[in-house]
């Protein structure tokens, strides 16, 4: 029998010294995108990017041996839904780790000019299934990424 489906939406906010247009980039070129997702706890095996309304994106992970699943191999595949250059990213996405869904989730990226610098307001609505990592580690893990973001910049 299923457990039940747990939703939980959070917010993470966070400032950047460069333009929308530059912390935009950082997201849709491909290059720049894939080196901030690839730092962390697990080694990027594939990445692909069609960064348009309607287009995907596609990552797949091995989980490294300072996790609790080491040599698990964990995709993220998302739809694009919605672009407004230099302003807004709306992605469908889910997750699964050995091709069973643990998650999915509707994330909205915000780019604000805020000062010389821009202010990025990623707000993430999720369903979490059975043996998901949870609202508090994704939590953990998107500020981490956006940490990530900065040092691509």
């Amino acid at each position: 029998m299923s457990q039940p489906v747990v939703h939980h939406t959070f917010i993470v906010e966070k400032t950047y010294p460069k333009p929308p247009s530059a912390v935009f980039a950082a997201f849709s070129d491909p290059a720049q995108k894939s080196r901030w997702l690839s730092g962390g706890r697990q080694e990027m095996s594939d990445f692909t990017l069609d960064f348009k309304i309607g287009g995907r994106e596609f990552a797949g992970y091995v989980m490294g041996a300072d996790t609790p699943f080491e040599g698990a191999k964990m995709t993220s595949d998302g739809l694009y839904l919605d672009i407004v250059p230099d302003s807004r990213i709306v992605i469908g996405s889910n997750m699964a780790m050995n091709g069973t869904p643990f998650s999915g989730a509707l994330l909205t990226f915000e780019f604000l000019t805020e000062g010389d610098g821009t202010k990025l307001i990623l707000t993430h609505q999720g369903a979490f299934f059975e043996n998901s990592d949870g609202s508090e580690m994704r939590q953990h893990g998107w500020t981490k990424l956006l940490d990530q973001v900065a040092d691509t910049l």
